[in-house]
């Protein structure tokens, strides 16, 4: 099994970079429509705008593997009379880590207009709680780059309530093999499917049963695979958690038995341990305490589907994320045993 993995980085660094934050998906499923193309893979797209890519397998059962390109973010909640931009969160950004970054608001006639998100005691010179302050949307806003003193200078500038806020991903990957960005949750396994798209058309691979890659777009807000095709397992293949009494490290690809939203497949997910142990790939077993994946949307939307839940160890969940190419290679290495 040989991996492009120039291919992998290059690909996720360049959709890392394309605003699709839940609810705002234009201009990130054209760029993965066009890759699926290159393939030469039939899709289709849902009437909410999630991806279908369809791989033939040889047998009458159907295998959806699912990816969500939808990201964290915010929208304009308010403006004051100072000209401040008030917020509301798309999804669960961890708040305190966006203080100080740059943002880019999004007007409804497309004028776009770059920011920074600030607590609303700002300067240590200035405010007493300037560093103690909760950093929270109530205690925040965004200063927009223009000379505006007033509600109303904002206002003629086309900014106005509900348009969308994106938040510099700051993607970057190292010589050392890590990746760091915003949104590797879960754009990440967006390039890593692609990856295995791209070893089985290289190997020549008709995999044993169809497989449906499903993109979807609203699942950092709970409901993006929610409706699904006919299929008889769906594996959501999400970042991997890292931290308190868990075992997974940036170098390996975790499968997680439950999470909040309750237990997977267990006959399943007992599968892909197994693929793992035998193909003796890095691999971790851990419960999620605060998570829920596409495969919760679609048990929730009543799917009578297996499930399970696995993907690369992902440091810093909903803040400055960090991983490894020894993740997302061993996170291809299992779907590519387990599809094959």
């Amino acid at each position: 099994m040989t991996l492009n993995t120039d291919y992998i980085l290059d690909f996720a660094k360049e959709i890392l970079l394309i605003n699709s934050p839940s609810g705002y998906s234009k201009d990130i499923i054209p760029r993965i429509i066009e890759e699926a193309n290159k393939y030469e893979l039939d899709h289709e797209t849902t009437k909410k705008g999630n991806l279908i890519i369809t791989y033939p397998g040889t047998s009458d059962k159907t295998i959806g593997l699912s990816v969500h390109v939808d990201t964290l973010g915010a929208m304009v909640r308010s403006i004051s009379s100072e000209g401040k931009i008030k917020f509301t969160a798309i999804g669960g950004p961890l708040w305190p880590t966006l203080d100080g970054e740059y943002c880019t608001i999004l007007t409804r006639d497309n004028k776009t207009y770059s920011g920074t998100f600030l607590s609303t005691s700002p300067a240590v010179h200035v405010y007493k709680d300037a560093k103690d302050k909760a950093r929270t949307p109530e205690h925040m806003y965004v200063r927009v780059d223009e000379v505006v003193s007033s509600k109303e200078d904002v206002e003629n500038l086309g900014i106005e309530v509900g348009n969308f806020i994106f938040i510099d991903p700051k993607t970057t990957i190292t010589d050392s093999g890590f990746i760091k960005s915003r949104f590797l949750d879960d754009k990440i396994n967006v390039a890593s499917i692609f990856g295995l798209i791209d070893l089985m058309k290289k190997e020549n691979i008709t995999p044993k049963h169809t497989l449906k890659f499903i993109i979807s777009t609203y699942e950092e807000v709970g409901h993006g695979a929610s409706y699904i095709p006919k299929l008889d397992e769906l594996i959501a293949v999400d970042m991997g958690c890292i931290g308190d009494d868990l075992t997974c490290t940036e170098q390996d690809v975790s499968i997680c038995p439950k999470d909040s939203s309750g237990p997977y497949d267990y006959d399943l997910t007992n599968n892909m341990i197994t693929i793992a142990k035998e193909q003796k790939i890095n691999h971790a077993i851990d419960i999620y305490p605060y998570y829920g994946s596409d495969v919760s949307a679609a048990m929730r939307g009543g799917n009578d589907i297996k499930g399970a839940l696995l993907g690369p160890g992902v440091h810093a969940s909903h803040g400055m994320e960090r991983t490894h190419i020894d993740a997302i290679k061993s996170t291809i290495e299992l779907l590519y045993h387990y599809v094959k």
